[in-house]
């Protein structure tokens, strides 16, 4: 559908550790119809931030181009940034 492509968002997650450690970086895609938590992952590590309890662990990030899964459990205790860099689609036709 038309609508689901104009929707559709294409990350670069990169998650770093204390201590030094990098995971990543992970392609993600995200779209209102289908496809994995990337927002929910900034979402909640932001919440985190600001005080709030961690409630998941588990994250799953979609990745289109290779039609595969990367599912990250993650203690917010040892992340200390989120990176999520997202290409935008071109929205000129010439």
């Amino acid at each position: 559908m038309n609508a689901h492509e104009s929707g559709l968002t294409n990350h670069e997650v990169t998650i770093c550790l204390a201590g030094g450690a990098v995971l990543g970086p992970f392609n993600a895609t995200w779209s209102k119809d289908e496809g994995g938590d990337v927002r929910e992952l900034v979402r909640e590590y932001d919440a985190y931030l600001q005080g709030e309890k961690q409630h998941r662990f588990k994250f799953h990030l979609h990745d289109t181009y290779t039609n595969t899964v990367h599912t990250l459990i993650l203690n917010f205790e040892q992340v200390t940034g989120v990176c999520d860099h997202v290409r935008l689609r071109s929205q000129n036709g010439g």
